[in-house]
């Protein structure tokens, strides 16, 4: 079968397709439904849609695998800059990130956060997980700080 052929490797992400992912993701109803629902589905069909009507052709997988990626390097970086008050790392798409997962968009209560972003030093791994929940059941971070 041709069509599983050309599943095996998706094409490399553009800047633009990650930019309009990180907009369609950070759409209030596409929020609220991946922090209220365990089984993601739906929303996955719903950003692949938005996608193409972007013009952009991409499935629900690679939608659903392109924001845990963005998930993981967004926190691999927020932690990192925890630990190191030096020389502050980013990662492309951070602002936008952060304005998604950093508690900005979120409902998630923030009152702990104050207290992080000001100190450098005592985030621990994990903080700010709770969106990761949504997606998957089990999440290695959460053994981690368990």
């Amino acid at each position: 079968m041709m069509e599983s052929q050309n599943r095996k490797r998706a094409p490399a992400w553009t800047e633009r397709e990650v930019r309009d992912l990180i907009a369609v993701w950070g759409e209030e109803s596409v929020l609220s439904e991946l922090r209220s629902s365990f089984r993601n589905a739906k929303t996955f069909v719903k950003i692949s849609q938005s996608m193409k009507d972007r013009g952009h052709n991409r499935d629900i997988k690679q939608c659903h695998m392109k924001l845990k990626e963005l998930r993981q390097v967004y926190q691999k970086t927020r932690e990192a800059n925890g630990r190191s008050a030096l020389e502050p790392q980013t990662c492309r798409f951070y602002d936008e990130l952060h304005a998604i997962l950093g508690g900005s968009a979120t409902t998630t209560p923030t009152m702990c956060f104050d207290s992080v972003n000001g100190e450098g030093g005592n985030t621990e791994p994990g903080f700010g997980d709770e969106e990761d929940d949504d997606v998957e059941v089990v999440d290695s971070s959460e053994q981690a700080s368990g």
